[in-house]
């Protein structure tokens, strides 16, 4: 049996297309609150197994309609395999201290997540066949804002500067996150994912910049997809470059992808014309329209829909469902996409 989200990926349409939710295990659901209420953080959820496989699992069972789970984890746990002390503050989000020498002060400890290799076990032997399972990485440039600032809370400035003044270092310190990145979703292959995703939430930084765009954002992608395509030249893999604006179309024809992820900043008319046809799309409902949910939801969810009709085409959001969003919103939602 193929799954229609890799039969998607394969550049296949399908009615009606699969769907799956970034953050779908999350805050939203009062399971999940339930759960993370028996642990002490973010971090001891996400590396006790069989808290992190439960957690996956939970939208799954709660909603049939999806069509993929996505493992309970963060982009983040790639710094921390490297040595970085990763803490996630109450109100404040991730923090780390900033990072001054590169590769130095970086050592990378692949048993830090092996964690989350035993969670997929446990995830693989519980999802129902028809569900394909997601693995995550976070790109390096994004991953690399966080460590070179230490948080977002002055919106990256520090990296920024890597880039614009220090381009060798930040070149450096892409490097040993593409080489991590690389081991990491290698084994998370090795350990049942059928789907990758990068996430490039922080794109949009260089969005304006393309020379700095295509040598921080598209050269180390492309590395890392060439390098797990070496091993498994044919599993799927998404990437998803947050607000990349005008470098959307070198992003999707340059890097090598299967699947591009597409913001809500994204007219779905425009880049169901525009975007090379043999990769499909993956999108964009604005998380905000999933709070709100009713008419208006309903409305851009078939709109979007009507947009990739002829085209390979995966139902999302433009980002991560919120933590105020209704439960019930989401199985409205859900729904619409499957309905024929």
């Amino acid at each position: 049996m193929t799954l229609s989200l890799i039969k998607t990926l394969q550049s296949k349409t399908c009615n009606p297309p699969p769907v799956w939710l970034m953050r779908q295990a999350g805050r939203y659901l009062p399971e999940y609150r339930d759960l993370r209420a028996t642990t002490s953080g973010f971090m001891d959820a996400a590396m006790t197994p069989e808290v992190a496989a439960e957690m996956t699992l939970q939208p799954i069972r709660r909603y049939p309609q999806l069509d993929a789970a996505i493992i309970f984890s963060d982009i983040l746990v790639t710094p921390y395999a490297l040595g970085m002390d990763l803490q996630f503050r109450q109100g404040e989000g991730p923090w780390m201290p900033a990072l001054n020498n590169v590769p130095q002060e970086l050592s990378f400890d692949p048993t830090k997540l092996e964690p989350i290799y035993e969670a997929l076990d446990i995830v693989k032997k519980e999802l129902p066949e028809d569900k394909a399972l997601i693995g995550f990485a976070g790109s390096p440039w994004t991953v690399a804002c966080y460590m070179i600032s230490g948080s977002n809370h002055d919106h990256f400035s520090a990296a920024k500067d890597w880039a614009m003044n220090q381009p060798q270092r930040l070149t450096d310190l892409l490097n040993v996150l593409t080489d991590a990145t690389v081991f990491y979703l290698l084994e998370k292959i090795r350990h049942g994912v059928d789907v990758i995703q990068l996430f490039d939430s922080w794109a949009g930084l260089l969005a304006d910049h393309p020379e700095q765009f295509h040598k921080f954002i598209i050269t180390p992608t492309q590395n890392i997809i060439d390098r797990i395509r070496k091993w498994h030249p044919y599993l799927p893999i998404i990437g998803f470059p947050r607000q990349a604006g005008t470098q959307l179309l070198d992003y999707a024809q340059i890097s090598g992808l299967n699947g591009l992820g597409l913001g809500q900043d994204i007219d779905p008319v425009w880049a169901a014309q525009h975007i090379p046809s043999h990769l499909a799309l993956q999108g964009n409902l604005d998380p905000e329209l999933l709070v709100a949910g009713g008419e208006p939801m309903i409305a851009q969810a078939r709109h979007i829909i009507k947009s990739m009709q002829d085209r390979a085409f995966i139902f999302n959001l433009g980002h991560g469902i919120l933590q105020t969003t209704p439960p019930d919103h989401v199985a409205q939602l859900l729904s619409v996409v499957k309905e024929r």
